[in-house]
């Protein structure tokens, strides 16, 4: 009886004092499990901001001919041009943090101006290398393509979110690989296989590729603030209607969470244009001057550096045209309709004979 009386007491205070413990254990496992937590989000914060960081500019020139004595090669008419196109592409899969579209973990997994660069980027080295492919190394329409171009673009045009099977940046890193062996055949004299023709025709196409594309996107980042368009359906059966674009009237806006998406797809558009429309100007100065069209390049390239100057502000404003806040959509769509500009005057010149 007595043993039993004994067990009886101490119960209540055992079961308190296993219970206290329980639950001093599970405190500070919780506490140690969100500090962990938040020390990783601080420096997925951290991380995320200096990946978020746009690559610089480089020189182009000095850059091809660093590219050529290293590899020992021939400096050789298109060999600027398809150098900087080589070195644009792998930008995005070599800046700090690698290539972020397809990322499906933290940080990367959380940014979205950044991969909305790289995609700009990757749409002027898909119009570039295709190019490359049918205007640039062929003497005319009926002659054979290049065999590693026509590899490279393939690649280039790969599914820019593939995670794996194959990802992204493998195909990416495939197509600069057969753009080198093309360098590779074109720099070598001995070589006779390999050509890249710098004649106005050919650049001319080309520079109609890259207008549309900036065209589109100084609709798309004037669409910011909103913008009343008619139409653009054809209707079909009054005889009143058949001379012009006749249909309601509508407002086109970006959407909100696609403003600082647009934004910066267009500062990635800019930044590879205008290198390789550097390029360009060394491998065509020849066809340039002859057209006058030298300073046009000039003034295309200076407009779209302007579109890259540092943006001071932590988040893409979106003020109304004459409000008290900036809208940078605008700004940036200012730019982009100057450089557009240029480059149909470019062309006029360009087609002059």
């Amino acid at each position: 009886m007595l043993d039993w009386k004994n067990r009886a007491t101490n119960s209540p205070d055992d079961a308190a004092k296993t219970s206290g413990g329980s639950r001093t254990g599970g405190s500070l496992i919780a506490r140690a499990l969100g500090s962990l937590i938040g020390v990783y989000l601080l420096i997925a914060l951290v991380v995320g901001w200096y990946w978020s960081q746009e690559p610089s500019a480089f020189q182009v020139q000095q850059h091809a001919q660093n590219s050529a004595q290293q590899a020992q090669r021939q400096m050789v008419t298109g060999y600027t041009s398809v150098e900087t196109l080589k070195q644009v592409a792998s930008t995005l899969l070599d800046k700090p943090g690698g290539y972020l579209s397809n990322d499906l973990a933290p940080p990367g997994l959380w940014l979205d101006n950044m991969p909305s660069w790289e995609y700009g980027v990757l749409v002027q080295v898909r119009d570039f290398s295709r190019a490359l492919r049918k205007d640039f190394a062929r003497s005319q329409s009926q002659s054979t393509e290049d065999p590693d171009l026509a590899k490279a673009e393939p690649r280039f045009h790969f599914d820019n979110k593939s995670w794996a099977l194959p990802a992204s940046e493998s195909e990416y890193r495939e197509g600069i690989k057969s753009l080198d062996r093309y360098l590779a055949r074109l720099a070598d004299p001995a070589q006779r296989n390999a050509q890249f023709y710098a004649r106005a025709d050919n650049l001319n196409n080309w520079l109609g590729d890259a207008g549309t594309r900036l065209g589109s996107l100084s609709q798309r980042l004037s669409a910011s603030v909103g913008q009343v368009r008619l139409n653009e359906k054809l209707q079909v059966g009054n005889d009143a209607e058949e001379s012009g674009l006749i249909g309601e009237g509508g407002v086109y806006e970006t959407p909100w969470l696609q403003i600082d998406n647009v934004f910066y797809e267009a500062r990635g558009q800019a930044w590879a244009l205008a290198h390789l429309l550097r390029a360009i100007e060394v491998d065509f100065a020849d066809v340039l001057a002859k057209k006058n069209a030298t300073v046009s390049v000039r003034q295309i390239i200076r407009e779209l550096e302007a579109a890259q100057a540092t943006l001071w502000s932590p988040m893409i404003l979106n003020g109304s045209g004459y409000g008290v806040l900036a809208n940078h959509s605008l700004v940036m769509a200012n730019y982009i309709s100057r450089a557009n500009a240029g480059l149909i005057d470019l062309r006029q010149l360009l087609s002059q004979g």
